[in-house]
């Protein structure tokens, strides 16, 4: 008599996960991928997975079952804040008394978000191709966001019209170039100065 096999007789397909497991591996994916953001933001994109681990309460395996490699993680890490910072805008708006606190409150998100993908961008750059499609995500999510946040901004009569979306996220992006080489740097009071500079009655 064969003797039993978990994986069941061969050629028999094997069972789809249930529902219920499919749910826990997706959080425990998005767990670990909060855990890996705050780690790179800390200790680098080169931390160990173990230290990830350890964050996010999960054993190293289940990990690399999610990720295989690192520039996997790097990725889905990027991916997973350019996806948060897209949904964060709408949501910010809905909420705020004031497009223009919206606008803040989302371009403090961007700023956290800016000074962990600077090293995620240098840890991808020997990856072309993956570094110039994730950049491209990167503009196709968060321009459409910034956008809507200026054009509620400018309507209320809180800053100036005409402000291109791209120009301020890419002034926002220059100002924290040089956080990771001064500890003394802070961007976020050159970024508030910005910010008050697009307002039609500074400092109301």
């Amino acid at each position: 008599m064969a003797s039993d096999s978990p994986a069941g007789e061969p050629g028999e397909p094997e069972e789809p996960p249930s529902r219920g497991k499919r749910a826990d591996a997706q959080r425990n994916r998005q767990t670990v991928l909060t855990a890996a953001a705050e780690v790179f933001v800390t200790s680098g994109v080169d931390a160990p997975i173990r230290q990830i681990a350890s964050r996010a309460g999960v054993g190293m395996a289940t990990i690399y079952r999610h990720f295989p490699t690192r520039a996997d993680l790097v990725t889905a890490v990027y991916e997973h804040q350019i996806e948060a910072c897209a949904e964060a805008g709408p949501a910010l708006l809905a909420e705020a008394d004031r497009p223009f606190d919206a606008l803040c409150a989302w371009v403090d998100l961007f700023t956290d978000f800016l000074v962990t993908k600077h090293g995620l961008a240098d840890a991808l750059r020997s990856d072309s191709d993956r570094f110039a499609a994730l950049h491209a995500h990167f503009l196709d999510r968060l321009l459409p966001v910034c956008a809507r946040l200026l054009d509620a901004a400018a309507e209320s009569g809180d800053i100036r019209s005409g402000i291109r979306p791209y120009e301020l996220m890419r002034g926002i992006g220059n100002l924290c170039v040089g956080r990771d080489d001064d500890s003394d740097y802070d961007p976020r009071r050159l970024i508030a100065l910005l910010l008050r500079g697009l307002q039609t009655r500074p400092g109301a």
